[in-house]
């Protein structure tokens, strides 16, 4: 069976992607939150989410995020994919800004740094991360950004 060729988003269907995004997203916290990660700490498939905290590269405030993420020995990898929108996900451009972060697993919270694999890591990392969850690889296919890895390793 070939392949479907996926097409980038449209503006309107990144406008409203964008709306579900963040409902969901704060609908997950709050669950995942008073739940200690029993509620929304696993995705489709099974892939494990963390809650990830940055601080506002504009505001300064504390935003958290869902994200899913790959144990890698005592680091992190997060994919800033947002679902193979044609922008990266805020809390990326907020790390960018400051890599200080915390993340939550479970209830247990912990401070790491964050930073943009190399190219040579993203590589080694990529099929680890599909094989966790397949959609990654649509992502990529959809826009024309290189989606970026990102590792955060403890302080």
């Amino acid at each position: 069976m070939p392949e479907k060729e996926l097409k980038p988003f449209t503006p309107a269907q990144e406008r409203l992607g964008n709306m579900v995004i963040r409902i969901m997203s704060t609908l997950n916290v709050f669950a995942y939150r008073l739940s200690k990660g029993k509620l929304g700490g696993k995705f489709l498939g099974g892939a494990p989410v963390l809650l990830l905290t940055t601080l506002g590269r504009k505001s300064g405030q504390r935003r958290t995020a869902p994200v899913l993420y790959l144990a890698d020995g005592d680091r992190f990898v997060v994919v800033a994919s947002k679902g193979g929108f044609s922008k990266h996900p805020f809390w990326y451009q907020n790390l960018e800004s400051n890599p200080s972060v915390e993340i939550e697993i479970g209830g247990e919270r912990r401070k790491m740094t964050a930073r943009r694999a190399s190219d040579a890591e993203k590589r080694a990392l990529w099929p680890k991360l599909v094989a966790m969850y397949r959609d990654f690889d649509d992502y990529q296919a959809r826009t024309k950004r290189d989606i970026p890895v990102v590792i955060l390793s403890p302080l």
